[in-house]
Parts: structure tokens; C-alpha cells; sequence
């Protein structure tokens, strides 16, 4: 019987780019290899200054962190900001209307949207129909 090899870890790309060459890219290149809809946000209107506020905290917050900890919780309203690459590893505060979710930023996230990770509503858990929900529901005996 022949001794199986350990599987490594996969190494994680983001449309055949490492995370690595990511971080080195400048906006305008990345913006060449994400979706349209990200494209288009990204270049053609370019980001609003309260965006870039708020990768500068993740920034300053990364910075003063120590070596293998999480950095501090960064609140945030900005639902429709994209998840960045130099955003991985940061932990934000996403609010959905009542509070602040928590959530790490990992590679996997790159390109989509912050709100994507904070849900904003109560799903709902259909129970039993209440009276009115049926025609036969109408009739309820006396005794």
C-alpha cells in the first residue's frame, strides 16, 4: 500500500491573480479584472471620499495592530462599498439598519459588496396559517 501525500493548502487566486499580486496592483488595473458593474463604479465614477475615509481607517488600523492579532472594529454605514483587495484581513462593523455586524474581510470576499455580509432584515419563519388564511378557516364551531 502505497503512503497518500498530505494535501496543501490552495493557495487563493482571484480570477488566476495570487492575493500578492493583487495588493501591488493600482486601483485602475484591478478594476480591469473585476465585474462590470464593480468596473464601472470604480472607474467611471471613481470612489466617494467618504470610501476613501474609510480605507484609510482599515489602513491605520491594520498598521497598529501587532503581528498575528485582528485590528479593532471599523464602524461603518458604507453598505455599497466594494471589498478591496488591501481591505483582506481587516474586521468592519457593517450596519444593517439596527446595529453593527462584525465581519473579517478574507480573500474569498474581494470584488463584492460590504452589505453583501450584514443582512439587513429577519428572515421569515412561516408557522402555522392564522385564522383568515383559508376559506375553511371562516367556520370555527361554537362548542
Amino acid at each position: 500500500m502505497a503512503t497518500r501525500k498530505r494535501s496543501a493548502f490552495k493557495k487563493f487566486t482571484y480570477r488566476g491573480i495570487d492575493l500578492d499580486a493583487l495588493l501591488d496592483m493600482s486601483n485602475s488595473e484591478f478594476a480591469a479584472i473585476i465585474t462590470s458593474r464593480q468596473r464601472r463604479r470604480l472607474t467611471r465614477r471613481g470612489l466617494a471620499r467618504r470610501h476613501g475615509a474609510l480605507t484609510t481607517k482599515l489602513r491605520n488600523a491594520k498598521r497598529d495592530v501587532v503581528q498575528g492579532e485582528k485590528p479593532p472594529v471599523v464602524k461603518t454605514h458604507l453598505r455599497n462599498m466594494i471589498i478591496l483587495p488591501e481591505m483582506v484581513g481587516s474586521v468592519v462593523g457593517i450596519y444593517n439598519g439596527k446595529e453593527f455586524n462584525a465581519v473579517e474581510i478574507k480573500p474569498e470576499m474581494i470584488g463584492m459588496y460590504l452589505g453583501e455580509f450584514s443582512i439587513s432584515y429577519r428572515p421569515v419563519a412561516h408557522g402555522r396559517p392564522g385564522i383568515g388564511a383559508t376559506n375553511s378557516s371562516r367556520f370555527i364551531p361554537l362548542k
